[in-house]
Order: C-alpha cells, then structure tokens, then sequence
C-alpha cells in the first residue's frame, strides 16, 4: 500500500511539474483593453482564456483602472518587459499608443489591434462592423424611433477614439442626407466609456434641450448612462437611447424602453479573435485574402485592416439570448 501511495505521489508531482512546464512553454499573448470590469471586456476576457486554453497558448487580458490611454501605454511597457510574443490591443487613443507599439514591435513582438483601423504600429486590426455599415445602422433606427425629427445629441467614447468617432461620423452623415429635420445638439461628447460620466452628460442635456429626443452613444456604458437619465426624467418613450451596449447589463433598461435598441458583435467572439490571429503570427503562418479564419470568416485585408459585417441586434426580442450568452 506504502508503495502505491509513494508512486501514486510521485506521479501527481510529475504531473504537476508537466503542467507547469507547459504554462512555462506555452507561448504569452496579452491583451489591453480599454477599461477593466465591466461586462463588455469580462466577455472578452472569457473569449481571450477560453481559446487561449484550447489553441495552447499562455492569453491574458489586462483592463486598466480607468479609460486612460497613459495606462494603457504602461501595462503595453510591462508586457514588453515580460518578452510575450504577442500584443493585442482595444486602444483608447490611436496616437498616444503609436510609439509604444512601435517599441513593441521593434523588440520583435507582433501586435494586433482591434477597434482602430489602419493603426499605425500594428501588425493587424480586425473589425467584427465596418464603421459605416455599424454608423449607418445606428442613424437609421434611431431616425425611425424619431419620426425623422428633433433634436439629437452623439456619444463616444473619447474624441481620440478613432473607431467610435468614424461610427458617429457615418451615423450624422446618414442622418443629415435622408432626415433634414434633424438637428445634431453641439458636436460629441467623449463620455460613453463612463456611466456616472454619460448620465450626468444626459442629464444636463435634457436640461438644456426641451426638444432633445434622441441620444445615439458609441461605447458601452452610454447607452447605459443615458438610459437612466431618461429614466431618471421620466422621458421613456419621449427621449431615444440607442447605441452598442453589454445586453445583460442594459437588459432591465431596454424592456422598460429607457434604452430602445442598438447593434453590437459579440466581444466574447473577438476576444476568441485576438488568439486566433495571435497563434497564427506565433507559428509564422501568413494571413491573407481568401483566408477563412474562425469568428472572422473568409477575409479581405485592406492594408492592416481585417474587417467583417457580423452585426447583432439589441431589441426586447434579443436581448435575453444575448444575455444569456453571458453578453
């Protein structure tokens, strides 16, 4: 019995010491993103492990603090430090990021990057919307919810966020040539990465604009904001929020049509995304058109860019399966 015991220890160490050489092994991916611990980047994250267990490969997210590009420059700054092979990165400012990815890059670790196209600094950027297709869907429905007419006031994350501002750029530009009886209220407010930040905007908005009846709001948390504050005001079905939003987070919001509607992709998907690519640079396998990569589909690369059309609908049809999904 002593022996079995003693061989069924020394067996469980050398098991132990495989697993930990196989995480020692395992090649390192990490990927910053815009902010941590809120649902759209928690369901990132999950997509990030998850394919990083069943490709083989060490993948992590860091999610700073706060939606600070310098933050970001920082934890890109450790990761080169750590040697990892490569970066994946939602930037919250293109510019402020290019000369740290070019220092990444410059140290032989390839980068990717998402929500930023023709980063300068990346290796890659893949999008799961175009910014026109995504804009333009925004501006329709939101021009439907209002009848083609009122006043209207845009979200973004950050006026730095190249991504968001393009959406916003196609959602005006549609709005302006089918509904001239629409009136965009000031420019854009770079709030929609902060709910405490989007709902005290949209309250000061409504406050100020008696005729205000719309809110379109690009980054996750503003839809979430403003929806309050509609509530808050008893404007339901008065005022319109739409915008891309973490559905089991704004699940109580859409069916009391304080939020009425939005599209998104799946961010579990792109982080599954971030590792696919990843462990195709890490094996020195090229990426090309014709290339059917999984969550991607069959690509067209235009320079650095990978750029699909796989948009889901927010409404109250939707919104209990999306959350389900953990979304």
């Amino acid at each position: 019995m002593r022996r079995l015991i003693v061989a069924a220890f020394a067996a469980s160490l050398s098991l132990a010491g495989a697993v930990v050489a196989f995480a020692q092994d395992a090649p390192k991916v990490g990927v910053v993103v815009k902010i941590g611990g809120i649902p759209w980047f928690n369901a990132m994250e999950a997509g990030i492990k998850e394919q990083g267990k069943k490709l083989g490969v060490d993948a992590f997210m860091i999610g700073p603090t706060s939606a600070d590009p310098a933050l970001q420059v920082r934890a890109i700054e450790d990761l080169i430090a750590q040697g990892v092979k490569v970066i994946g990165v939602v930037p919250n400012d293109a510019k402020v990021l290019e000369p740290v990815l070019t220092k990444a890059q410059a140290a032989g670790i390839k980068v990717i990057t998402h929500e930023s196209p023709s980063q300068k600094g990346a290796d890659w950027n893949f999008e799961l919307a175009s910014s026109t297709g995504f804009g333009e869907a925004h501006g329709k429905l939101l021009a439907e919810k209002m009848g083609g007419k009122g006043e209207y006031a845009v979200f973004v994350g950050s006026l730095t966020v190249p991504l968001h501002n393009a959406w916003a750029d196609a959602a005006i530009a549609y709005i302006k040539a089918n509904y001239p009886d629409m009136k965009l209220v000031g420019d854009r407010y770079g709030v929609a990465e902060d709910v405490d930040k989007s709902r005290s905007t949209a309250l000061d908005l409504i406050a100020a604009h008696p005729d205000l009846k719309g809110f379109l709001a690009f980054g996750s948390q503003g839809p979430i904001g403003a929806g309050r504050a509609v509530e808050e005001r008893r404007k339901t079905g008065k005022i319109f929020v739409l915008g891309p939003f973490s559905p089991g987070q704004g699940q109580k919001l859409i069916k009391s049509d304080a939020i009425s509607g939005g599209f998104m992709w799946n961010p579990k998907q792109a982080g599954e995304v971030f590792v696919t690519l990843a462990d195709r640079l890490i094996k020195g396998e090229s990426i090309k058109e014709g290339d059917d990569i999984p969550g991607l589909g069959v690509i067209k690369p235009v320079g650095n860019d990978i750029i699909v059309d796989q948009l889901l609908p927010i409404n109250k049809d939707t919104v209990d399966d999306l959350a389900a999904m953990g979304l």
